[in-house]
């Protein structure tokens, strides 16, 4: 019988970063907007409410805050890419994808986003427990 999945998300979480390659966004943070969908295996203990069998989101929430506010990135590439990393680190996560905006990037635009995906090897095969850990991205779009 293959566990059930269970699908988290965190949406608009807004946060200020160091992040691009001019001059002046090298020196003054700017706002970016991340949403978070996290497909996992639902174990067992989760169903039965026992906190230890959960995925702990709070702690996914809290390390890309972290890593986002203490960061300094030239790419939106680069820091969506380590935040699938985050994201993907359990070995229950199955799948993942992780879209982050920056506001007021380009004149006329509401924001350029760029989005990453992660897929676990045992999603990719089945009947194949391997959990890398390592975020693969399958795609990427802006």
């Amino acid at each position: 019988m293959n566990p059930a999945t269970a699908v988290i998300r965190i949406s608009n979480l807004r946060l200020r970063t160091f992040i691009g390659f001019n001059p002046d966004e090298r020196t003054k943070q700017q706002d970016v907007v991340i949403n978070v969908e996290i497909h996992h295996e639902l174990r067992p203990a989760a169903l039965h409410d026992d906190v230890s069998g959960a995925l702990d989101y709070k702690a996914i929430s809290k390390a890309i805050i972290r890593h986002v506010e203490q960061g300094r990135f030239l790419l939106l590439e680069k820091l969506t890419h380590d935040l699938i990393g985050i994201c993907s680190r359990d070995p229950a996560v199955l799948q993942a994808r992780v879209t982050v905006d920056k506001p007021h990037a380009l004149r006329f635009a509401d924001s350029v986003s760029i989005t990453l995906e992660y897929q676990a090897q045992s999603a990719r095969a089945s009947h194949e427990v391997h959990h890398d850990n390592h975020p693969r991205p399958l795609s990427q779009a802006s």
